[in-house]
């Protein structure tokens, strides 16, 4: 029988599975609709699709770097359990994600999820693993950067970070290089910086930080009397206390308090004998912005035991 997109759409709503998924089942049970579904549960789709509603904020961070391609990654995929991330289908299917996306380059997570991981999708892969793990799993989001980069995974998957860079003469073949570059990942792990340098921030940023220290000069009493000239000077100095704690290139390097980060650098390209210039870089860490999951433990394993 010929199966309307109506029908299909109702048994995506109910479901929550793919379109194509849907209309099979319909068109094998004959366009009942109790009967697709049941079909979908047999198939491990509907159950996958149920555990979607589930919060989804542990999981893990992962950034990889590929040197002959010059291609590098990081990417968050969150479960509900922390216990996860230390589970080895669930390490398998992150890292072979991060490959996907350094080959085939989605657009985004939804273009990520129609890319081939072997034989099959990254979505269909992506059920699979829900089944085999139990939990609510999602690739949340990525971050692919062309040229030399260096990559960083903290505490296990904790944080992921992605540093970008120019350079000339070859210099990022060298051993030398690739410690620099993880010493940069490491600061922008440490340090959390905002911004690159004071040229990347945003000219309405500055602003509104100004105009707050304005407001908080003018409500001190040994500020708000001084001349407006001093206040500007006073202003330029915490303006540039804002970009050393910022910006990347300004901020005192982790590992030697005498120098910033940008001397850090020139000191390193003067060795290597060739230039090197931080681009850009993204800092993921696990489950930011998320709501995460309050269970009780002790009522979880008692309502297991009953």
């Amino acid at each position: 029988m010929a199966i309307s997109a109506k029908d299909v759409m109702e048994l995506r709503k109910q479901t929550d599975c793919g379109m194509m998924e849907c209309k099979k089942a319909l068109t094998e049970a004959d366009g009942n609709f109790e009967k697709a579904i049941e079909i979908l549960r047999e198939r491990g789709l509907a159950t996958a699709a149920k555990k979607a509603g589930r919060i989804a904020a542990e999981g893990m961070v992962y950034a990889d770097y590929c040197p002959e391609c010059k291609v590098g990654v990081v990417i968050e995929v969150n479960a509900e359990t922390d216990f996860v991330a230390k589970n080895d289908k669930f390490v398998d299917f992150v890292k072979k994600a991060t490959k996907v996306i350094m080959e085939q380059n989605p657009a985004d997570v939804e273009t990520l999820m129609n890319c081939k991981m072997g034989d099959e999708t990254v979505d269909q892969a992506l059920k699979e693993l829900i089944l085999v793990i139990k939990e609510n799993i999602k690739v949340r989001r990525f971050t692919r950067y062309e040229g030399v980069c260096s990559a960083y995974v903290h505490g296990g998957g904790t944080h992921g970070i992605l540093v970008n860079f120019e350079t000339t003469n070859g210099i990022e073949a060298k051993d030398e290089f690739v410690a620099y570059g993880k010493d940069i990942a490491m600061q922008v792990a440490a340090a959390n910086p905002s911004y690159v340098d004071e040229a990347s921030v945003p000219a309405e940023v500055v602003a509104k930080e100004k105009e707050i220290m304005l407001v908080q000069m003018s409500q001190d009493p040994k500020n708000a009397n001084k001349p407006e000239a001093v206040k500007q000077k006073m202003i330029e100095g915490k303006i540039k206390k804002f970009f050393k704690e910022n910006c990347l290139v300004d901020q005192e390097f982790v590992k030697d308090g005498d120098l910033s980060v940008a001397q850090y650098t020139a000191k390193v390209a003067k060795d290597l004998g060739g230039d090197i210039k931080i681009v850009k870089f993204a800092r993921f860490q696990k489950g930011e912005g998320l709501e995460k999951r309050a269970d009780d433990f002790a009522a979880e394993v008692a309502s297991m035991v009953k």
